[in-house]
């Protein structure tokens, strides 16, 4: 069956691929490859509403909304019009042995009136709810707790202003309720209300997004190596899924502000089961004893790449330079030692975290990383990603941060089993993409490449910024 597909107008990248994600969680592997989608006559791409198909039956299309963090609600559709007259034909033409089931004396429903890109008075709304007489309601109304929920959506033909996608006419759909989000969790996981947080620590909704991506659930082992203040890991802990950390600064996951202010502390507040462990460790040179791989079913993370916070790495400029040989930290300095570290360029960073994925991920694991792109002078982003040969690129979704500065999450699926010579050919590939990337990719460059302004005559181009995130077509 077609379900009309409700989004939350935010993130707009991010909302196919979630609900792929959820498809495959729930529904299987390759469940989510199944998932067909097309748009409503008149609907751009970046419209809220969509048509999607369902490798399954409603209760799929339940849990899918539920745990969405993007969709809205999720609609069996019974019609659609540009006027209300269309919509009674629409409805009127929809099957009598799929409607009536849900329609029977024994039954309660309510019915939502609610629209995109305009306001309806509660009096239009009565007079709308009124104007339903065609369809056969029997049943009685509850507006806490009804058996059945059916929803009046209404758009304007509102053109491109106020930063809304373009629809050519208006359009009225009703459906009734399969399911529908629960956006509870992220104002209880918000960030001004969370006990230790820090410069860099990830919005809750996208550390939800990026768990979703990570197919998080009850016996999966997710893993962040820049676990940071664990904002990534409070996320997929709340899905049921145990965690691991790591991190190169021993303060951050050692002490935090205090006893009662540290990654610790996030989840004890929320209640959730704590990490297995979290470790003082380098990407650069991870810890896992030789022979050790296939252990994680996700690593979930988001890089240091020098724009807000720089990468380090262990060693140090002397040590590194061999200026200054590598050296034993005395035992009774061992509690305080802080070791030292050298900056860690992000194509060094990204080539370190493909490596430990290819070997630590069991297969059909998934890698869900950022990763930093630097806008052209039509403020569109053209660019190449990392690869490797254990991966596929599966979902690449954009948060624009500024006119000349995005970064793109990439979810990649281990395909292949890591081994001496799929190492190799990933080495000679990351030579090739350093090459063609190192204008920006060293350390520094892409933080004056974000930061520098783009002038013209002295003053910045204000008017090149589109007006809303979608185009015309």
């Amino acid at each position: 069956m077609w379900y009309l597909c409700v989004f939350y107008h935010r993130l707009l990248d991010y909302r196919r691929p979630e609900v792929e994600s959820l498809a495959e969680l729930f529904a299987g592997t390759g469940s989510g490859e199944s998932v067909e989608w097309r748009m409503p006559e008149n609907h751009h791409s970046d419209s809220p509403f969509h048509l999607v198909r369902l490798p399954g039956d409603e209760r799929l299309a339940a849990q899918v909304a539920n745990r969405s963090l993007l969709v809205k609600g999720i609609y069996e559709l019974w019609g659609h019009g540009t006027t209300y007259e269309e919509l009674e034909n629409s409805v009127r033409e929809y099957p009598d042995e799929r409607k009536l089931p849900f329609l029977t004396p024994d039954s309660t429903f309510k019915i939502v009136v609610d629209s995109f890109g305009k306001v309806i008075s509660s009096q239009e709304q009565n007079e709308i709810m009124n104007s339903l007489t065609y369809i056969p309601f029997k049943g009685r109304v509850n507006l806490k707790k009804p058996d059945h929920k059916f929803f009046v959506m209404e758009t304007d033909d509102y053109g491109s202003n106020n930063g809304l996608p373009p629809v050519v006419k208006r359009t009225i759909f009703f459906g009734r309720e399969v399911g529908a989000a629960d956006r509870h969790l992220l104002p209880t996981y918000q960030l001004k209300s969370r006990k230790y947080i820090g410069p860099t620590a990830m919005d809750a909704e996208m550390a939800f997004l990026m768990a979703n991506q990570g197919l998080a659930r009850p016996g999966k082992l997710v893993y962040d190596p820049f676990v940071g203040t664990g904002s990534i890991l409070v996320a997929a802990a709340h899905f049921g899924a145990m965690t691991m950390g790591a991190d190169i600064d021993i303060r951050v996951v050692r002490d935090g502000r205090g006893p009662d202010c540290n990654v610790w502390s996030n989840f004890e507040q929320y209640k959730l089961p704590e990490p297995l462990c979290l470790l003082r460790a380098d990407n650069n040179l991870p810890p896992w004893r030789p022979g050790l791989k296939e252990m994680f079913d996700a690593i979930i993370c988001d890089p240091p790449y020098g724009v807000r916070a720089g990468g380090r790495k262990s060693g140090g400029r002397k040590i590194i330079k061999g200026v200054k040989g590598p050296y034993t930290v005395p035992d009774e300095k061992r509690d305080n030692h802080i070791p030292s570290t050298a900056p860690y360029s992000l194509a060094e960073c990204v080539h370190d975290l493909l490596h430990l994925a290819s070997r630590m991920l069991v297969m059909s694991g998934r890698l869900v990383f950022f990763y930093p792109v630097l806008r052209g002078e039509d403020g569109v982003a053209s660019p190449q990603f990392p690869e490797h040969p254990c991966f596929k690129l599966i979902a690449s979704c954009e948060q624009i941060l500024s006119y000349r500065y995005s970064r793109v999450l990439l979810t990649m699926v281990k395909v292949a089993p890591y081994t001496e010579e799929i190492a190799r050919v990933a080495e000679e590939r990351h030579r090739e993409f350093r090459e063609n990337h190192q204008k920006w990719m060293e350390e520094g460059n892409l933080h004056s490449a974000v930061f520098e302004p783009a002038a013209q005559d002295g003053k910045p181009d204000k008017d090149l910024k589109p007006k809303y995130r979608g185009k015309y077509v």
